[in-house]
């Protein structure tokens, strides 16, 4: 998962939002529209002007393997170019894979296109992928991204602590411009992978002193940084690169990106033409960005989503009574109310666990009716629960979330004021101040009730929102959920040869999550941004980044 510290701010519009007891019941919107004939126009404008864009410092150096946040991660994706790139609606598109083969879904076999090179001359081979994955991976480096490499076969040694082995037994240069790649397991959504910042190549400089390659690095994508291009927590200066050959090769003479320390400035910039493009609309203009920028705006649903996971150990959600009460509270919540009133119709009520922005996403999975608000059926469940098993006596719900600056407190007390109107229990939120306490107790296992949660995308996949998530064991399964049925299913489609095979399957585990409801899917996320009068063709991506090879100006 790709941090971003914005990500919170995205439902800061809760606090303009009414209180429950005020919402109406209007249909409301999708909240997956844009209003631009920009955001959908032809390729007329100016090839020459330079585009500015908002941004974040980067975290750390520019390498592929330890940049995990957004700052650093939409510079990335223009400075490199890996085996493949994703469209806009998130479809892999061949950058340099000639092409990734395999009969079993565990061993591949990749061939790279010649003739491609790094903004310093040096060619990108076979080689160029190899070092730098078994680089990502070996323990000391200590690289954020090493785990993305743990499929491949010899991870376990090179990732272990105090290791000495650095080399993957799976990966192998074949020739200049093959290798192959085992991995410890079948994965039939492994090339899906092969887009993400982790898995780009790095040429040989990078290793010699990664510290000074990652402040001045020398990629191989569509842009390449400008002469003294990276002035600290000011700006980030990028250039075309006149060798791309790729799909996305830049109609526009640069971008730059300007470092923001609030979004509110950001948005006062574009108001003023003095940026030209802004990805997140700050919280406190929610209500106005549409009237304030006409047709330059847009709220569309990207590879996120907003959960609330309930444990399963608790004992109250145990056993058959538990899966009862876990579809009383689905069902008793109201969530297009709370869209409409809270975040201005800016989302999208959930119906499964991924995104629709996913290929093979299915909005008609046998059983999400028991994600549509239904009070009538929620009571009679929670009262055939009773029967089994009584709820204890004054015990209250509690729904866990920080508070610190997120907004998530009026969507939660929402919430859980809708679940006590409709259920014989009292429903509260459990503020916690910081996110990094919330993430603590959370990860202790000491929640006495649900919590708030959701995930965005790192990879176009259905399996990138459920392995992670819900496998028996898996690194962020926060809620302690495990089903053999649905592990063995996983398993089935990872091994599907196919990407569509395995995404059958993986919708039909879906089946038995919306049974067991380990976490209640609330809604879809939205990127909703804006853009100047100076710039035409703004597009933004599957994953909320906009496409910024392909803005021109005006």
């Amino acid at each position: 998962m790709r941090y971003t510290r914005t990500s919170k701010a995205l439902v800061l519009s809760a606090a303009l939002a009414l209180t429950l007891s005020a919402c109406g019941g209007g249909a409301g919107s999708t909240g997956a529209s844009n209003g631009s004939a920009g955001a959908t126009g032809g390729a007329e404008g100016s090839s020459t002007a330079v585009i500015t864009a908002n941004s974040t410092e980067p975290q750390n150096g520019l390498l592929p393997a330890n940049t995990n946040e957004v700052g650093g991660g939409r510079v990335m994706d223009l400075l490199f170019t890996g085996l493949v790139s994703y469209d806009a609606a998130g479809a892999p598109v061949n950058e340099l894979a000639e092409s990734i083969e395999t009969k079993d879904a565990t061993n591949y076999t990749i061939k790279i296109k010649s003739g491609q090179k790094f903004s310093n001359g040096e060619p990108v081979t076979a080689k160029s992928f190899v070092d730098a994955w078994n680089f990502g991976a070996a323990a000391k480096n200590a690289q954020l991204n090493s785990y993305f490499f743990e499929s491949i076969k010899g991870y376990d040694k090179v990732s272990a602590k105090d290791a000495t082995v650095d080399t993957m037994e799976g990966l192998k240069v074949v020739d200049e411009n093959t290798f192959t790649v085992e991995l410890s397991r079948a994965e039939s959504d492994f090339p899906l992978r092969l887009g993400y910042t982790a898995f780009y190549p790095l040429p040989a400089a990078a290793f010699e002193d990664p510290k000074a390659f990652g402040e001045n690095p020398a990629g191989n994508g569509p842009y390449k940084l400008a002469d003294d291009g990276w002035q600290h927590n000011v700006q980030i200066q990028l250039v075309p690169n006149a060798d791309y050959s790729g799909p996305r090769k830049p109609v526009n003479g640069g971008v730059t990106f300007k470092i923001y320390s609030t979004f509110d400035a950001a948005y006062q910039d574009l108001l003023g033409d003095n940026l030209d493009v802004l990805d997140q609309i700050p919280p406190s203009q929610l209500q106005n960005f549409k009237d304030d920028l006409g047709d330059r705006w847009v709220n569309q649903a990207y590879a996120g989503n907003a959960t609330m996971t309930i444990p399963s150990y608790l004992p109250e959600f145990q056993g058959e009574a538990g899966q009862m009460r876990r579809a009383a509270i689905s069902m008793a919540i109201n969530r297009q109310e709370i869209i409409d009133n809270i975040f201005f119709g800016g989302k999208q009520i959930a119906k499964d666990f991924t995104s629709p922005v996913i290929d093979g996403y299915s909005d008609s999975l046998p059983g999400n009716e028991v994600l549509a608000f239904n009070a009538e059926k929620a009571q009679q469940l929670w009262a055939d629960a009773e029967k089994i098993s009584p709820w204890p006596a004054g015990k209250v719900f509690t729904i866990t979330s920080n508070i610190d600056g997120a907004g998530n407190k009026e969507y939660i007390e929402a919430m859980a004021n809708q679940i006590s109107n409709t259920l014989p229990i009292k429903a509260e939120l459990n503020p916690i101040p910081t996110f990094k306490e919330m993430r603590t107790l959370v990860g202790e296992k000491k929640l006495t009730g649900a919590s708030r949660a959701g995930w965005q995308a790192d990879y176009p996949s259905l399996y990138n929102f459920l392995g992670p998530l819900y496998a028996t064991g898996a690194g962020s399964n926060d809620g302690d959920y495990s089903n053999p049925e649905f592990d063995k299913m996983l398993t089935e489609g990872l091994s599907a040869t196919s990407v569509e095979e395995g995404n059958k399957i993986f919708n039909k585990s879906q089946e038995i999550l919306l049974k067991d409801l380990p976490v209640v899917p609330l809604w879809y996320q939205a990127v909703q941004g804006g853009w100047s009068t100076k710039v035409a063709d703004v597009k933004f991506g599957w994953n909320g980044v906009p496409m910024y090879y392909a803005i021109t100006g005006k």
